[in-house]
C-alpha cells in the first residue's frame, strides 16, 4: 500500500466489532461510534448498520401494525431520535409531522446526516444519551430508540436504558426496537442483545410499559423486540 492510499477494510461488521472490543479493553464504552463513522467517510469502510431506509420495524409500528392505528402527530408534538446515526429514522419520524431531534454521540455521523439529506427539518445535533441536555428533560411526545442501546456494553448499557424514558412528555411514548436475548445465553455483541429483563427495567421514573412484542425471523434477520412504553398525563 503506497503512502496516502486508504486500507479498505473488508468487512464492516468484523471491523467495526474490532474497534469496540479495542476502546472498551481501553475504558471507553462509546468512541469506537467516531472511529467507524470517520473511517466510513475516509473510505476505509462502510458503516455496518446503515441500511440507506428507516428501520423497518419502525416504519410497520408507525402504520399501526402493532398498535391501535396509524401514529398521527398532534400539532407541536416533538420527537427525538436516539442514537440516530446517518439519519433515515430521523427523517422517517419528521415526515410524520413530528417537530424532529436527533443526536448522535459521533460527530462525523452528525456531519454525514445533515450533507445526506440537505435542507432537511430535522434538528440534527451531537449529544451524549448518557449526559444529555437538560432542556430534554421531559420534553417529546415520541421517542425513537431503534437497535442503538444495544450496541453499548454493560456498563453503560442499564444506565442507557434508564435514560430513555427521561426524555418522555407527559402523554407521550417510547419505542425501542432491539435485537432480543434469552437470558443466560451467550453473546459476544456488538450488538449485545437485550434480555426481557433490560426490556422491562425501561418502565422505571414514571414510565409505564404499554408493550414488549417479539418479532420473529423474517424480514429482519434474528428475533427483535419491538416495545411501547408510554407517561401518562398531557
Amino acid at each position: 500500500m503506497t503512502d496516502g492510499e486508504a486500507q479498505h477494510y473488508p468487512d464492516p461488521e468484523q471491523y467495526a466489532a474490532s474497534l469496540a472490543h479495542a476502546a472498551i479493553a481501553a475504558g471507553d464504552a462509546t468512541g469506537w461510534f467516531e472511529h467507524v463513522y470517520a473511517d466510513a467517510a475516509a473510505g476505509k469502510t462502510s458503516v455496518p448498520w446503515d441500511r440507506g431506509r428507516a428501520n423497518e420495524l419502525l416504519v410497520q409500528w408507525a402504520s399501526g401494525q402493532y398498535r391501535g392505528g396509524p401514529l398521527h402527530a398532534a400539532h407541536g408534538a416533538r420527537a427525538l431520535v436516539v442514537g440516530c446515526g446517518l439519519g433515515e429514522d430521523a427523517e422517517y419520524v419528521a415526515r410524520l409531522g413530528f417537530t424532529t431531534t436527533a443526536f448522535d454521540i459521533a460527530p462525523t455521523a452528525i456531519a454525514a446526516a445533515r450533507s445526506r439529506f440537505p435542507g432537511s427539518p430535522v434538528d440534527y445535533q451531537v449529544a451524549d444519551l448518557l449526559a444529555p441536555p437538560h432542556g430534554w428533560s421531559q420534553a417529546f411526545e415520541l421517542v425513537v430508540e431503534s437497535i442503538t442501546v444495544q450496541a453499548l456494553p454493560d456498563p453503560p448499557r442499564a444506565a442507557a436504558l434508564t435514560r430513555l424514558g427521561e426524555f418522555v412528555a407527559p402523554g407521550g411514548t417510547l419505542i425501542v426496537i432491539a435485537r432480543r436475548r434469552e437470558p443466560g445465553a451467550a453473546d459476544n455483541g456488538p450488538p449485545w442483545s437485550l434480555t426481557r429483563a433490560e426490556i422491562d427495567s425501561i418502565a422505571t421514573g414514571g414510565l409505564r410499559q404499554v408493550a414488549a412484542t417479539t418479532i420473529e425471523p423474517g424480514p429482519v434477520p434474528s428475533r427483535r423486540w419491538l416495545a411501547e412504553f408510554c407517561r401518562d398525563g398531557g
